[in-house]
This record gives C-alpha cells, sequence and structure tokens, in this order.
C-alpha cells in the first residue's frame, strides 16, 4: 500500500479532467481501507472515497486531504447458488460478465455502466430499465469506524440515490440475487444495450456519462436541446452534439469550463422551461 504525493486527479476520472490530490493511495483490502481512514484522522486531514471516477469532476485546484481509491485490486467475486458476493471495487461491465458466465440475469442493464459496484450502489446507478436496487440484497460497510453489513430495506434506495449518498460511509463489499437465465438470451441483452449506447452516446469523448438526473416528466436532453444548446461549448466543455444530456471534454478542457456550462446549462433551462436541472455528476476538490 503505497500513499502518493500529488497525485494527478485527471488520470483517475473518465473526464480526464483534475487538479492533484495531496495524498492519494489504491486499496487491495479492507483493512486498507480502515488503515489509511486512521492515518487520515492522526493527521486531521480530510479524506475522501472515489470509486472508477465515471461520474466525477474534480476540481482544477485539486483535493486537499487524501484521496483513497477503491477500484482494480478491490474486486474479489465469488458466485454460489444464484448470488453474486463481490468487493465494491469491481466494475459494472465485469460484475455483468461474470453473472452472464453463471448464466444468471438481472445484471444485464448495468454492463454499459463504467463505474464501479460501490459506486452503483451509493448512487443506485441504473440503465434501460434496471437499477442497482433491483438486485442488491445487502452492504458491507464501514461505518463510524465498525464494518456493519446493511440488508436490503435499509439502503433506502431511490432515483440516483441510496442510504449512502452523502455520508462518509465506505461501501466495502456487496451481495446480488439474481435470476436463473439463458446464457444466449443474456448475450443478446447485453449486445442490444451495447449497440444503443454506441448510437446514442458521445463514448468516444471523455466525460462523465449523463450529466443531470432526469427531471420528473421530462429528458434533460430534450429540454437542452430545445434550448437550442445542442453542440454549445465554453472553453473545451461542449454539450454533445450526439446527445445533448452528456457535457465532454473536446480535448484540454478545464474543471472552471465544465462547471460554467454546466451552470449555464440550468440557467438556460430554467429561463426556458421553470425546470430546475440537477446534477448527476458529482464534484470534489477546489475549483
Amino acid at each position: 500500500m503505497e500513499i502518493r504525493k500529488n497525485e494527478p486527479m485527471k488520470n483517475h476520472t473518465s473526464f480526464k479532467i483534475g487538479g492533484n490530490a495531496e495524498e492519494f493511495c489504491e486499496v487491495s483490502s479492507a483493512e486498507d481501507v480502515v488503515c489509511l481512514i486512521d492515518y487520515a484522522k492522526e493527521k486531521n486531514i480530510e479524506y475522501t472515497i472515489i470509486g472508477n471516477g465515471s461520474n466525477l469532476l474534480v476540481g482544477d485546484k485539486g483535493i486537499r486531504g487524501l484521496v483513497i481509491k477503491l477500484a482494480r485490486g478491490f474486486d474479489s467475486v465469488s458466485v454460489r447458488n444464484g448470488e453474486i458476493t463481490a468487493e465494491s471495487g469491481i466494475l459494472l461491465s465485469k460484475l455483468a460478465k461474470e453473472a452472464y458466465r453463471h448464466s444468471l440475469s438481472g445484471l444485464e442493464f448495468a454492463s454499459g455502466i463504467p463505474g464501479t459496484l460501490g459506486g452503483g450502489i451509493y448512487m443506485n446507478a441504473g440503465a434501460y430499465g434496471g437499477e442497482m436496487k433491483d438486485v442488491v440484497t445487502s452492504v458491507t460497510c464501514l461505518e463510524d469506524g465498525k464494518i456493519v453489513t446493511k440488508c436490503a430495506d435499509e439502503l433506502d434506495f431511490g432515483y440516483r440515490r441510496s442510504a449512502f449518498t452523502g455520508k462518509n460511509t465506505v461501501i466495502l463489499s456487496a451481495v446480488l440475487a439474481l435470476d436463473e437465465g439463458n446464457p444466449d438470451e443474456i448475450k443478446a441483452q447485453m449486445a442490444d444495450f451495447k449497440q444503443r449506447r454506441i448510437s446514442k452516446q458521445p463514448l468516444d469523448m471523455p466525460s462523465a456519462g449523463s450529466t443531470f438526473k432526469r427531471p420528473e416528466g421530462f429528458f434533460a436532453g430534450k429540454l437542452i436541446e430545445d434550448c437550442g444548446l445542442k453542440g454549445f461549448k465554453i472553453g473545451g466543455a461542449q454539450v454533445s452534439e450526439k446527445h445533448s444530456g452528456f457535457v465532454i471534454n473536446t480535448g484540454g478542457a478545464t474543471a472552471a469550463d465544465v462547471k460554467e456550462l454546466i451552470e449555464y446549462i440550468q440557467m438556460k433551462v430554467k429561463e426556458k422551461f421553470g425546470v430546475e436541472l440537477k446534477t448527476e455528476v458529482k464534484m470534489l476538490g477546489d475549483f
């Protein structure tokens, strides 16, 4: 376990944007997490938990304190009697493939989501009619210095939120209950979702996925397009011409560019439609 100084966060986000973390460490066990949090408390510094960085915008001035990354190395998985137990650093795409390998259905929707299991649970990630709440039966986490397990009815899943949202609780692992399925049908469903993503989303450009949550009764991308903002740019940040619900980094965008563009979009949509767009992207650090 190596703590690195002044680690560029642009190397750890799908936006490819972000200043340095004062201190940074990737973990490979729950014990590492406990030790690092103790270390942060002893030094009286802030600590931030991240996964694959696929839903993050890190400020240009970086992140103070310690960043703890739960991703590769914290991704063990086991399958037994239709249940998958996995550490929170595993990619959802890898987890979906593992389910398919065991002819288990229910995770097809997650096969194209670029985040980790922990991040997916934290925000109740979903796509194509499926959400994490549909399959997660328990979560083991580090809460107030203790490792505890929470059952499904304690997870308080809602639209892009969970009982963990906004808290310092660290998701360590989870159990998912899936159904026996036909491997050919599972594979075909995953291929269909992949093709839909490729055809409709700007997967070839750095972004943090859907920038905004879906406002009730509307689609964020449609509202943004109807404001005439498709292709609109501020610095290196642009509203995707392929899907207006995505803000992309066209090359050299700063976090300030992205933040300014997000705020401009919110203002224009509010002016024209009276709808308040809330971000799905999580902003970290100093801008």
